[in-house]
């Protein structure tokens, strides 16, 4: 599914009522969707408010408040600067529905049970510019009790303050934890530059409101994609599951590779055989994986002659003997099965100023891409990511709070996964195992980057949630069989 621009979303909402619905019933199917996507991806029950502005915005948010009540449990509260009057007449209907007395619109942080969620429906997608006055109040509440007392903030379709065409935050903006954009996503709120504001992105699908015309940019969620999602076949084997190969790991970062193949098993390869140097056999044996074969690997190019269906070159390479980097080159422009080239692989192909092949996954940190690209090192994230899949014959996985992936056109794919908690070694590692292991299994190099990225993300929001702060490689990983099932079912 294709993002919107604002006057495109207007412009589906119009096509809606054109048929027949009205705006009330769009407003409750809207808030209805919202409420049932807040509550699920929020189980612990706590205190729920919703702080609202005069517009249909507001509604949603009290449409939403009332789904959290009565579905799931969840004390409500209302937060508004504004007198009732001041409301349009559907935020007004939608009040009267939610019968709360004067008490729950203020003073609510003395009764909080917590933890405590603020719903941000202060402004909708048509509002322009920074916020002010009685808004601009209301949105520093917010942020101080996010900052100050552990506060979850979700937004309304988009975060108060920012521009959902451009992503730009102005000054005061409501800093959202997760923002739940109503049946498309908000070309502006993709970009890199929004992500502060934005926190993580969750889609939430109306029927009557699907953005069915191309675009330049879509947002990676199973809602709008359809790979990944069939079952095995009862008969399934491993030898259909796919064989993987992975060139990885040195002396002194045997852990990357060791992570890659982790991530390859999780991931469903049928068979990993890990290849590395002569040097750390030895010393690899004792740390691997039960399910993963090690080979000496002393002149990739012989892996060319291996029965693979997919090859993983680069993490933890480290530095490399001259007849290694030969039988590396030469592996790298000459093997013709699906290839992830990440991390030391990638740095090795700058040096050597080695060309990409229609069969390469590039799985780049921004400084590797720098590396890789440097006539491109002015330009926005998005437009390099553009530029270089026009320039070189490959699929381009930007790593990033919002990773990218890319291919020559194709609308660019952005992930909607992942947390800060992600910010540590072997993350990466973990990722190209991933991709691999579903390039093994036969799923085309474009959507296996975009579906290998949400994996781990998502997996890592898992994790997040049982570990706190700090989401380990590992952590990851022991989750990614979760993650496909909300992938599969339609989660997040």
């Amino acid at each position: 599914m294709s993002t919107v621009t604002v006057q495109q979303m207007r412009e589906i909402e119009r096509g809606a009522m054109r048929s027949g619905i009205s705006e009330a019933e769009l407003m409750e199917r809207a808030g209805l969707a919202l409420g049932r996507a807040i509550g699920n991806q929020y189980r612990e029950v706590g205190t729920a408010v919703a702080y609202i502005g005069k517009g249909h915005n507001g509604g949603d948010a009290l449409i939403a408040l009332r789904v959290l009540k009565e579905e799931f449990g969840w004390q409500i509260g209302v937060r508004s600067d504004l007198n009732f009057d001041q409301w349009a007449e559907l935020t007004q209907i939608q009040w009267d529905e939610l019968d709360l007395d004067e008490f729950s619109v203020k003073g609510f942080e003395k009764h909080i049970h917590e933890p405590l969620l603020l719903i941000d429906g202060l402004v909708g997608i048509g509002a322009q510019g920074a916020l002010r006055d009685s808004l601009l109040k209301m949105a520093g509440e917010m942020n101080r009790l996010r900052d100050q007392f552990g506060a979850i903030v979700v937004a309304v379709d988009v975060p108060s303050g920012v521009d959902p065409d451009s992503g730009e935050i102005y000054s005061g903006a409501v800093i959202a934890d997760r923002t739940f954009m109503i049946g498309a996503a908000k070309s502006g709120l993709l970009h890199s530059h929004a992500a502060n504001a934005t926190g993580q992105l969750a889609l939430v699908e109306i029927d009557v409101l699907k953005a069915d015309q191309a675009g330049e940019m879509e947002l990676i969620c199973p809602q709008s994609m359809s790979f990944g999602k069939s079952p095995r076949p009862f008969d399934f084997h491993k030898g259909k599951a796919g064989r993987l190969g992975i060139v990885a790991g040195s002396s002194s970062l045997t852990g990357a590779a060791l992570l890659s193949a982790l991530g390859a098993i999780r991931a469903g390869a049928g068979l990993v055989t890990l290849y590395v140097r002569s040097v750390i056999y030895d010393s690899m044996i004792s740390r691997l994986p039960m399910e993963v074969m090690l080979k000496r690997c002393d002149f990739p190019e012989q892996l060319s002659e291996e029965n693979l269906d997919a090859i993983v070159i680069g993490p933890g390479l480290g530095e490399m003997s001259q007849d290694f980097s030969y039988g590396l080159s030469q592996l790298i422009a000459k093997t013709g099965v699906p290839t992830v080239i990440d991390a030391d692989g990638l740095n090795f192909m700058a040096q050597h100023g080695l060309k990409t092949q229609k069969f390469h996954v590039l799985t780049p940190h921004p400084v590797e891409f720098e590396r890789l690209a440097p006539n491109l090192s002015q330009t926005d994230r998005e437009n390099a990511a553009r530029q270089f899949v026009e320039d070189n014959d490959a699929v381009l996985l930007l790593k990033g709070a919002r990773t990218i992936v890319a291919k020559a056109g194709e609308p660019l794919r952005i992930n909607s996964t992942g947390t800060p908690a992600m910010s540590n070694g072997g993350q990466g590692d973990l990722l190209s195992g991933v991709i691999g292991a579903l390039l093994a299994g036969g799923m085309d190099a474009f959507d296996a980057a975009a579906y290998g990225a949400w994996l781990c993300g998502h997996a890592a929001e898992l994790s997040y949630d049982v570990y706190g702060d700090v989401c380990t490689a590992s952590d990851t990983a022991a989750r990614l069989g979760e993650a496909m099932r909300s992938w599969r079912r339609g989660g997040r």
